[in-house]
């Protein structure tokens, strides 16, 4: 078993059907976040004014509050943004989890959320509304989703059946009409579409070095073994005594 199967061992096969049940497996990195998010969510509701410490406002993040690009993920602005935010983690994220392994997982999840927030820093830096929600984690989570899962089948609005590679397209395309012409405001549309690309770029830096580790695996392999005969070859060409 080379490393990339040993990497993808786990994988599901890429084919069609349902996305596997409502609610995926509870995984110990997704459980983790989960968890962090209804907590902070009760302290919220006791420290009003955790929001502008911990949600992401991008004067205060240059001023030097750059932890901000990392809490922001954890905080949301009620029960419904809540609710969805980590129902659709419940339902794809379970499954992407068991398949990179969690130590992988955590990090796609890490570079897509801070992502998400340094998007928001960079393009909007004088923005003086607090930003807060893991919609950017969701975005890049149903991203991987659609790309390991292609033909997956998931019903829209809990009715419609479509394809997940034709959700996702469909919701990037209306996060980046939104981010362009401005006409839906209080949404951090900015955020979704930066988690979606960063959340990508990491897949595609992943997916290069598991093949140059693959490779330099490969060239290790060889190596010993060619010592390994050669010793061997060595040995043969010695006189033996037979008692």
């Amino acid at each position: 078993m080379n490393v990339t199967q040993q990497y993808y061992r786990q994988r599901p096969p890429m084919g069609g059907g349902m996305a596997s049940g409502f609610v995926g497996p509870i995984t110990p990195v997704l459980k983790v976040f989960v968890i962090a998010c209804i907590a902070v969510f009760f302290i919220q509701t006791f420290w009003p004014g955790m929001i502008v410490v911990m949600g992401l406002v991008p004067p205060l993040f240059w001023r030097g509050m750059f932890w901000q690009v990392v809490t922001f993920n954890f905080l949301h602005s009620g029960f419904f943004h809540i609710f969805f935010n980590l129902l659709v983690l419940a339902m794809f994220g379970g499954e992407l989890e068991k398949a990179y392994g969690s130590r992988r997982f955590a990090i796609f999840m890490a570079v897509s959320g801070i992502g998400a927030g340094l998007s928001m820093a960079v393009v909007t830096p004088s923005l003086n509304v607090p930003v807060v929600g893991a919609s950017g984690i969701v975005y890049a989570v149903l991203l991987a989703y659609g790309i390991m899962f292609p033909n997956r089948m998931v019903l829209f609005f809990f009715v419609l059946p479509m394809k997940i590679k034709h959700l996702v397209l469909l919701l990037g395309g209306v996060e980046f009409f939104y981010t362009v012409t401005g006409t839906q405001t209080g949404v951090a549309h900015l955020a979704h579409l930066g988690g979606m690309l960063f959340g990508f770029l990491y897949l595609r830096w992943d997916k290069i070095y598991m093949r140059l580790r693959q490779q330099h695996y490969s060239k290790k392999r060889e190596k010993l073994k060619s010592r390994f005969y050669s010793v061997k070859s060595d040995d043969d060409d010695e006189p033996r005594v037979y008692n």
